[in-house]
């Protein structure tokens, strides 16, 4: 690449050479194999070009699945130098985000970061340094911000219909297997910044505020010992601005269950399934009760990863920011980090300080393309039960 032409992808971010954006994917597990690179098939303005895998299996047979150009993980300046695609789709384990993610942005490439967006906000906030130094697009994969259900519950809530929002209660639990890479990483691949993202994210959102208190308590299941983890349940309460409160369970020895409830002063709105994706026929619906009369509502499935790609190509081909941008990112995980320090001190709460975020999902983001065919198996030991994501 020319001095000039490489001057000007690393200052306002790489324009694709064609109609559609090129996706290089790092990190071929469960979630990338099942949800990502299939759903990138039901876009109209994305395309795979590129596997970062340190897994000769994966590289081998997804590499000639999809028609890809592979590397391992030693290989990723290569793979910068090579500009055999626009943007990056990242989804290594939570503490390898950074060491993807700086470099591909500091060069221009757009980035498609899974949550959580790292495991510290100095890591978090290297991250967006990389961004604002080279204009490159940087979106944290919240899938739900694009999934219509999600989208018409944070508007009724919004436009006031069930009164002032005042309390939510999540609870979101899976039975994790021992072969699991995440039961052997401690606190920073548990149930926290696995699963609690989710309610976490929904709340903040959802009441439009960010939190200003956090106090987590956390247990061990009985059973469960070969979860090399501290505590395998966690339960969490925020204290948001105006005294709203908001308190979530998650947990890796429990049968699978994800809901959440909004009470407001004149009705509330039970969600059930709350964060899941559409790849088992399932998808999301609530009930709503409007001072004392009931209500409810299905979504259609969509695929939520095409969905998400989607709208991020779309944002590189038309120069415009992410709505879930690495703002986003980093006040989820600077809540994590304060529901770790919590659990450090047995209990103790923690204060945040207050902070006004302008940006939040809105209708117009709502994707609805249709479900990618999700495959029957699966390549590599890592690629067997899935996480949250």
């Amino acid at each position: 690449m020319d001095t000039v032409k490489d001057t000007i992808n690393t200052l306002l971010g790489r324009k694709p050479s064609g109609p559609k954006v090129r996706y290089g994917v790092v990190g071929a597990g469960w979630i990338s194999q099942s949800s990502f690179m299939p759903g990138v098939g039901q876009t109209s303005n994305s395309v795979l070009t590129v596997l970062v895998s340190d897994d000769a299996e994966k590289r081998e047979k997804l590499g000639k699945q999809y028609n890809l150009k592979s590397y391992t993980y030693d290989q990723f300046p290569q793979v910068l130098e090579d500009c055999q695609c626009d943007a990056f789709y990242i989804a290594t384990p939570n503490n390898q985000h950074r060491r993807f993610a700086v470099p591909a942005l500091e060069k221009g490439y757009h980035v498609l970061l899974e949550k959580p967006m790292e495991v510290t906000e100095e890591d978090c906030e290297a991250i967006l340094a990389a961004q604002k130094k080279s204009g490159a697009k940087l979106m944290i994969a919240y899938r739900l911000h694009h999934e219509p259900g999600t989208l018409d519950i944070i508007e009724r809530v919004r436009k006031g219909d069930i009164g002032d929002p005042r309390i939510f209660s999540s609870v979101f639990t899976q039975n994790l297997k021992p072969e699991n890479h995440r039961a052997k990483q401690g606190f920073d691949a548990g149930p926290i910044p696995d699963m609690g993202v989710y309610p976490l994210n929904a709340v903040r959102n959802i009441f439009g505020l960010e939190p200003i208190e956090v106090t987590a308590i956390g247990f061990k299941t009985p059973g469960h010992e070969f979860l090399q983890m501290e505590h395998d349940t966690i339960s969490v309460t925020l204290r948001f601005p105006g005294d709203r409160m908001a308190q979530f369970v998650v947990g890796y020895a429990g049968a699978t269950g994800e809901s959440y409830k909004i009470v407001g002063t004149k009705g509330d709105i039970d969600v059930n399934p709350a964060y899941t994706w559409a790849n088992n026929g399932i998808n999301i619906a609530y009930k709503i009760k409007i001072n004392g009369k009931e209500d409810s509502k299905s979504f259609p499935e969509t695929d939520h990863f095409g969905g998400e790609t989607e709208y991020l190509s779309e944002c590189i081909l038309n120069n415009c920011d992410p709505e879930s941008d690495g703002e986003e990112g980093l006040l989820d995980v600077r809540v994590v980090i304060a529901i770790k320090k919590s659990l450090e001190g047995n209990g103790k709460t923690i204060k945040l300080e207050p902070y006004d975020r302008k940006k939040r999902p809105t209708l117009d983001l709502a994707k609805k393309l249709p479900l990618a065919k999700t495959p029957t198996t699966f390549i590599g030991r890592d690629s067997q039960q899935p996480s949250a994501d």
